[in-house]
C-alpha cells in the first residue's frame, strides 16, 4: 500500500448561509503550505458542524466512531423478497427509487430510528422472531456525499414484518415495490426512475448473487457477515 499524501489543516469555518441545509466556506492549510476554499453544505449548526468535523479527523486517525445522522434500511420480506420505496425526492425534481430510511433523533439508538422509519414509510416493523439476528448493522456508517456535505448514515440489513399502515409526513410521498430476488435483474433493466447509490449498489449485488445461483439466506436463517461479506 502507497504511503497517504500530507493531510491539509482546517484552518477556519464560516457559515455563509443558513436554513434547513446550511452553508459554510472552509478554509485549509495544503502539505504545500498554500491556502484553498471548499464550499460545503451540512443541516448542523455552526458549532456542530465544528464539532462533525473534528470528530471525522478523529476516526480518521482511530478514534471512535461518529454516532450516525441517519439510517437506512434494506428491509427483507419473507419469501425472498426486498421491500423498495419510489418516493418523489424535491431536490431532484424527480421520483427515486431507495430504500426507507430518516435522521436520527436525539436519544434514539439505531435499532429505535430503524423500527421507527419502517413504521412511518413502509408499515412494517423489524421481525421480533429472528431476536438479536433479525438486523444486521454495517460495521461503518457511509458518508453520503463526500463532495458536499458530512453527513453520515447507518445502512442495516433487517429481516421484516408487515405491520399496519404506513404514516408518512404529508409532504413525504411513498410508494411500495415489493421486488422478488429473481426479479431484480430484470428490474434494473426496465425501470426509467432515477435510483439512489444505496439501492443501486445493493441491488446490483443481489443481482449477481441470484444470476450465479449463490441464494441470499432464506428467510428462516440467521443473517451473519458472511452473507454480505
Amino acid at each position: 500500500m502507497s504511503e497517504h499524501m500530507g493531510t491539509p489543516e482546517l484552518l477556519n469555518v464560516k457559515q455563509v448561509s443558513s436554513g434547513w441545509v446550511n452553508k459554510y466556506l472552509l478554509t485549509y492549510r495544503m502539505p504545500d503550505g498554500s491556502q484553498v476554499e471548499y464550499e460545503a453544505a451540512s443541516r448542523k449548526g455552526l458549532d456542530q458542524y465544528k464539532a462533525a468535523l473534528r470528530a471525522n479527523a478523529a476516526v480518521a486517525a482511530g478514534g471512535e466512531p461518529v454516532r450516525p445522522d441517519a439510517v437506512c434500511i434494506v428491509p427483507l420480506l419473507p419469501n425472498e423478497t426486498i421491500l423498495l420505496i419510489r418516493e418523489f425526492r424535491y431536490p431532484l425534481n424527480a421520483w427515486c427509487i431507495s430504500f426507507p430510511a430518516g435522521l436520527m433523533e436525539p436519544g434514539e439508538t439505531i435499532r429505535q430510528c430503524a423500527q421507527r422509519e419502517l413504521q412511518e414509510e413502509v408499515g412494517c416493523r423489524i421481525d421480533p422472531s429472528y431476536g438479536d439476528d433479525a438486523m444486521l448493522v454495517l460495521r461503518q456508517s457511509g458518508y453520503s456525499s463526500t463532495g458536499l456535505t458530512e453527513e453520515n448514515v447507518q445502512v442495516i440489513m433487517a429481516r421484516v414484518v408487515r405491520d399496519g399502515q404506513p404514516a408518512p409526513d404529508p409532504n413525504e410521498l411513498i410508494e411500495q415495490i415489493e421486488l422478488p430476488y429473481a426479479e431484480v435483474a430484470s428490474f434494473l433493466a426496465t425501470t426509467t426512475d432515477l435510483i439512489g447509490t444505496r439501492a443501486q449498489l445493493v441491488l446490483e449485488h443481489l443481482k449477481r448473487v441470484w444470476g450465479n445461483r449463490r441464494k441470499q439466506p432464506l428467510p428462516q436463517e440467521p443473517l451473519t457477515r458472511q452473507d454480505f461479506a
